[in-house]
């Protein structure tokens, strides 16, 4: 398996394109592939930069997942009880938004700041509109998505890093950890029981990610990656948001970093706009679909999920094919642990 970033000195942890504080500051891989971007060739037959901004935030987000579960392992020391025996090649990787969350995390964010008055609430109510406005179409508008994230990056602006990681974790205990889903939280566990890691893969920021992999005892969360320097926002993303094609190369780049056999990866979503990351796994998931996604998911025969009815489907529990597989590959894991003793 590729080897992974180590502890470079006391306090930082060396990632692909540089070496940040332990409690991550992706200020040096903000400019590092900002200028990377800038420097590559433009052809009217490649790539468009809608294309190439979202390999860009595959690629920042794969670095600053990675960076962030190798700290925290740094932090942890060695594990005290039995462990799980691991199945290295294999791993799951949750959408969040309405496939593991209620609702959108980023509202629910959203309302712990207003509450702590970092925000007009008119700016909450807006945010909520454009998420009703999903709910009710199922699909993701791109303007709104646009202005949504101009107004997070003004407001995120000149602030701390540390800031916005400790206000999650509050907020998370406040308000998102009584909208977890249990049937998906359950989908999760079943494969860290089979010694798989299990990422989350969002558009929210991956230090608001984050926080919501460690309350629930996930490996770690691919998310959106915001530019700082010396510790603050500088109001610029890398890349873009972690959306749509996006999210496909950070799993994708995470994969090849950590030796994941795709094939026997496992992706999970609610959103026709997650097609892409769900084609690149073995096993495909329909969780609380869209339309479109349903429509696909029939189509091509992937596992449909609701848990927002009380259709039997959901009643089902862990589905029998995911079951079967995940034991499987906890039942690999451990032969292999055995023969290696």
């Amino acid at each position: 398996m590729p080897e992974r970033s180590k502890v470079a000195r006391a306090g930082f942890v060396a990632g692909r394109f540089g070496e940040f504080p332990a409690r991550w500051q992706p200020s040096r891989l903000g400019q590092e592939l900002q200028e990377q971007f800038a420097r590559l060739p433009r052809s009217p037959f490649g790539p468009s930069e809608e294309e190439l901004r979202a390999n860009l935030a595959g690629e920042a987000s794969a670095d600053a997942a990675l960076t962030l579960h190798e700290s925290e392992l740094a932090e942890q020391g060695e594990p005290t009880g039995p462990e799980v025996p691991r199945d290295l090649t294999a791993a799951a990787f949750f959408d969040v938004d309405n496939t593991l969350v209620q609702g959108a995390s980023i509202v629910h964010f959203a309302r712990g700041l207003a509450a702590r008055k970092y925000f007009k609430t008119s700016d909450l109510v807006d945010v909520a509109w454009k998420q009703v406005k999903f709910r009710v179409t199922g699909k993701e508008n791109s303007s709104d998505m646009a202005s949504g994230r101009e107004k997070a990056l003004s407001f995120i602006a000149g602030r701390p890093t540390a800031e916005l990681a400790a206000l999650g974790e509050e907020i998370y205990d406040e308000i998102i950890a009584d909208k977890i889903w249990p049937g998906t939280r359950a989908l999760a566990q079943m494969h860290l029981d089979a010694g798989q890691q299990v990422w989350l893969v969002t558009a929210t920021p991956v230090e608001l990610a984050n926080v919501i992999a460690k309350r629930l005892g996930l490996t770690g969360a691919l998310g959106t990656v915001a530019e700082s320097v010396d510790g603050k926002f500088t109001g610029r993303l890398v890349g873009d948001i972690l959306h749509g094609l996006g999210k496909a190369h950070a799993v994708r780049t995470l994969a090849i970093r950590e030796g994941l056999n795709l094939k026997r990866c496992t992706a999970y979503s609610d959103s026709h706009n997650d097609v892409p990351m769900l084609s690149l796994v073995g096993t495909a998931v329909a969780i609380n679909p869209d339309s479109d996604l349903r429509e696909v998911a029939k189509n091509r025969g992937w596992e449909i999920r609701d848990f927002r009815t009380g259709r039997k489907a959901a009643k089902i529990g862990v589905p029998t094919a995911l079951a079967l597989g995940a034991a499987g590959g906890a039942v690999a894991a451990a032969v292999a642990r055995h023969r290696e003793h």
